[in-house]
């Protein structure tokens, strides 16, 4: 098990807990490494239902750890380089997980730890927890597909804003920016998160699949080739136990019984 990283199984779904509060659970190579390993192996979980993430303590996540960094053995863009890779590993396995992940959001979320809630299928925050880019402010630029996410939930001209002046951004506002998807009390995150995904494991999760891969890939497809994506995607949920099971629900009038 890891050190870094704390994994709780709860009847289907996983609590993912970052484990560094020492370092204000600052990933290092270690443990980015780790965390994208659990990923992969959550991905082909058949039994797994949902994810949430959040941080131990009082942060979630304040980024790459600069400590680590400055102590790499080599120029900084080699340090920065080889970190990088192995984050980006662990967003990409997030956008490209099957299942809905949530980011319990409980305290600070700054740069990697920003774009790392960016990456997530939603986002549950506490009232007194805050967002912070943090990259330019530190004289680095956005990764972890920040600049990505940021543009596409907020618009251009408001992530230009975040981007040039790195100003906290605290829960309230994060809503109403279209950041998170829920504020709640706080240490009440988690709590929500898992509710969330209860709420959620009721729906046809392989339509949910389907429709976040069809989603994400839409920004770099062209029209035409998303409409024959979605084709391909629509016929076989319609074949699958869920589609059949929606379809003969709505037909008979009854509730549907999904995932089952």
């Amino acid at each position: 098990m890891s050190d870094t990283i704390g994994v709780e199984s709860r009847s289907g779904l996983a609590v993912i807990t970052l484990n560094r509060p020492d370092a204000y659970n600052a990933f290092d190579l270690k443990m980015i490494g780790e965390l994208a390993g659990i990923l992969v192996r959550m991905a082909l979980d058949p039994d797994l239902v949902g994810i949430a993430v959040t941080g131990q303590g009082k942060v979630f996540c304040a980024g790459g750890d600069l400590r680590w960094l400055s102590g790499y053995r080599g120029e900084p863009d080699a340090a920065f380089h080889e970190l990088a890779s192995r984050y980006h590993q662990a967003i990409v396995e997030i956008r490209r997980m099957p299942k809905p992940v949530v980011a319990a959001i409980n305290g600070l979320a700054a740069g990697g730890g920003f774009s790392m809630a960016l990456a997530c299928d939603f986002r549950i925050m506490e009232e007194s927890a805050v967002l912070k880019q943090g990259y330019t402010s530190n004289g680095l630029s956005i990764d972890g597909g920040g600049t990505y996410s940021l543009p596409r939930m907020v618009g251009l001209a408001r992530a230009m804003e975040i981007a040039a002046f790195d100003r906290i951004i605290p829960a309230e506002k994060a809503l109403s920016w279209g950041l998170v998807t829920e504020v709640v009390s706080d240490g009440k995150s988690v709590d929500r998160a898992l509710e969330f995904l209860e709420e959620l494991r009721k729906m046809p999760l392989t339509s949910f699949a389907a429709s976040k891969k069809l989603m994400i890939d839409s920004f770099d497809t062209p029209f035409e080739v998303t409409l024959e994506k979605e084709r391909d995607a629509l016929s076989q949920c319609a074949i699958h136990p869920n589609g059949r099971e929606g379809v003969a629900a709505f037909l008979e009038k009854r509730k549907p019984l999904y995932n089952r």
